[in-house]
């Protein structure tokens, strides 16, 4: 094997969250790598929710005009419990912003940023899988392309991968034995850039606005998630009507169904030496209130603010890490612990929960100070 080519940092893993901290990071003056192990990554249609807050960094990383032509805005948030009383209205202009948020495909915010970052003077190499990381004096990593092995050595290696390469051992993990249906269908009335989050007994129901349509992300059990997707289209829709109602019309038309399988996982709190992970490699959440991609974009943006501010521990040292990890401590632990307390506290059909559901829906109506907390802290994090 030839010797290990050196860098300052390596980030491992293509997506959104990786070519955004190569945005970030493209004015810093460091040898950066940027390892991808797909030949592409475009051609996901999976509708992603982009915060406000999420806008802004985009638009600091000079992504957002790329974006803003496909994104089709979300001004009001309505919050419902099927089967119970008590609903919510979240509203933009009430809050001050312009839009609560955006949604957009996956596949489109991935291609559109790995071409950002392909045009800057990092290093980036697609078909290049990891195959090992270690960390130490250096952070040490192989990977494989074009059928070869090959050596980095970093001072910092970023693992961005989404959770697909190694692991440092220990972390949390939770089976929520709940998938996602995700499509996109068209109803008789128009969306008027409302989203749509239905709380059901199987898991939450959103109806996103797309397009002169809607995206449609439907939690349910795995057993009906492949049932779902086998039914044909009439049948899938009159399900759909049952479950979600008639606030949005007929359904009319469904297209591009896949399954998700949802779970919980968390990294350890500490990693090795010169290695740091970010995104869906640290957290990968719930889609409910859609916080993953979004937490993951704040990762990457504090990590950078991190590394250009030169702090006087060495990068990647034991000391920088955890600078690092004291930074994203309070929003990474309020995201998940949102993300998780929704999901049991309303994925069920308890008859004294669905009651305290009502209850705090209808009280958090009443409440616009409340409200509008809380659309902060969706639309900025936890500090925010």
């Amino acid at each position: 094997m030839p010797a290990a080519e050196t860098a300052d940092v390596v980030i491992a893993g293509g997506g959104p969250v990786g070519s955004a901290l190569v945005l970030a990071l493209r004015d810093a003056g460091l040898r950066i790598v940027l390892l991808e192990a797909r030949a592409a990554v475009s051609g996901d249609a999976r509708p992603l929710a982009l915060s406000y807050g999420s806008r802004l960094i985009l638009e600091r990383l000079g992504a957002w005009p790329l974006l803003e032509t496909a994104a089709t805005p979300i001004r009001r948030i309505h919050v419902s419990q099927r089967g119970g009383f008590g609903r919510v209205g979240l509203d933009a202009a009430e809050a001050g912003f312009p839009e609560l948020g955006y949604v957009v495909d996956y596949g489109h915010v991935a291609d559109v940023l790995a071409k950002a970052a392909a045009g800057t003077p990092a290093i980036c190499r697609t078909g290049a899988r990891v195959a090992a990381c270690h960390g130490g004096e250096a952070a040490r990593l192989e990977y494989e392309q074009a059928g070869k092995l090959h050596q980095l050595a970093a001072l910092l290696v970023v693992m961005a991968d989404g959770g697909s390469g190694p692991q440092p051992p220990g972390g949390k993990s939770v089976d929520y034995r709940q998938c996602a249906v995700t499509a996109r269908v068209v109803s008789e009335r128009p969306h008027d850039n409302v989203a749509y989050e239905r709380f059901t007994s199987h898991g939450p129901l959103a109806l996103l606005p797309d397009g002169d349509g809607w995206a449609l992300v439907w939690t349910t059990t795995p057993e009906r998630a492949q049932l779902l997707c086998a039914a044909g289209d009439a049948e899938f829709l009159q399900q759909l009507q049952q479950e979600f109602g008639s606030r949005a019309g007929r359904f009319t038309m469904v297209c591009g169904r896949r399954v998700y399988p949802l779970h919980l996982r968390r990294a350890p709190q500490e990693s090795p030496d010169h290695i740091v992970l970010i995104g869906n490699a640290a957290q990968t959440l719930h889609p409910v209130a859609g916080q993953g991609f979004n937490l993951g974009l704040r990762d990457a943006w504090e990590l950078a603010e991190q590394i250009l501010g030169r702090q006087s521990a060495a990068l990647g040292s034991r000391e920088w890490l955890h600078q690092y990890a004291a930074r994203r401590r309070l929003d990474r632990g309020a995201g998940v612990g949102f993300t998780h307390t929704l999901v049991q506290l309303f994925s069920n059909d308890l008859l004294p929960l669905r009651l305290i559901r009502g209850t705090g829906l209808a009280l958090l109506g009443c409440m616009p100070p409340l409200k509008n907390f809380l659309i902060r802290r969706m639309t900025f994090g936890a500090r925010g």
